[in-house]
């Protein structure tokens, strides 16, 4: 799926579906955490959520998501009380699967110095040592489209992780899904949002409304 690219303008009501990254973590150990349980927001993390919910005060918010780990939920609360809705989990949005997930080690650097991790390393553009980025794109598409519907003619606010939101910018904008980790435009609490006409994508924005952050933070 790509945006779109003529110059006839697609039939439908405008929807934005702003996928949003979690704030900071409180991880003062360094681990990889991925789906670890237990990693809430640090105090930062906290004023950026806050941040993003008066950045959006003034949208029309229908529906707010979140992946069902903690860090993402907690990023969601301010939202949903900013647009007094409940906060709806879609299990879609959560975190990509890692088999570094525990160690302080990130895949683009101390993985690649241990022998013992080179089997896992063998096929980057996979990646073998994760969830296929294709599978994260498909699920992360699929939650897209079903906030599209909820929120038709309205905006919607998904929350989710770094990869998955890379991975679905990369796959809409038919780029290749394999990349270079310290390159990607997601910074913590930032949106980057989809915008249909009807059921067609027509755009990709980004925006850092907790201001620019530092996008190799351990973890995503």
């Amino acid at each position: 799926m790509t945006q779109q690219q003529s110059g006839t303008e697609p039939q439908g009501e405008k929807t934005l579906v702003h996928f949003l990254r979690h704030g900071e973590v409180h991880n003062p150990e360094g681990v990889l955490y991925g789906r670890l349980p237990g990693y809430r927001l640090s105090d930062r993390g906290e004023q950026q959520a806050k941040l993003v919910a008066e950045f959006l005060s003034g949208h029309d918010i229908a529906r707010v998501i979140a992946s069902p780990l903690q860090r993402a939920q907690e990023t969601a609360r301010p939202l949903g009380a900013m647009f007094q809705t409940e906060v709806a989990t879609d299990d879609r949005l959560i975190e990509a699967d890692n088999r570094f997930e525990g160690l302080k080690v990130s895949v683009g650097d101390g993985a690649l110095r241990s022998p013992r991790h080179w089997p896992k390393l063998w096929n980057p553009f996979a990646p073998s040592w994760g969830e296929p980025y294709l599978e994260i794109a498909h699920r992360m598409l699929g939650a897209a489209h079903r906030a599209r519907a909820a929120a038709y003619g309205r905006e919607a606010v998904c929350v989710s992780h770094q990869l998955p939101i890379w991975t679905l910018r990369r796959y809409v904008e038919g780029k290749p899904m394999w990349h270079d980790p310290r390159r990607r435009q997601c910074s913590l609490a930032s949106l980057t949002t989809l915008v249909f006409r009807g059921e067609e994508l027509v755009r990709v924005a980004y925006v850092e409304p907790a201001g620019g952050t530092d996008p190799r933070v351990t973890g995503a």
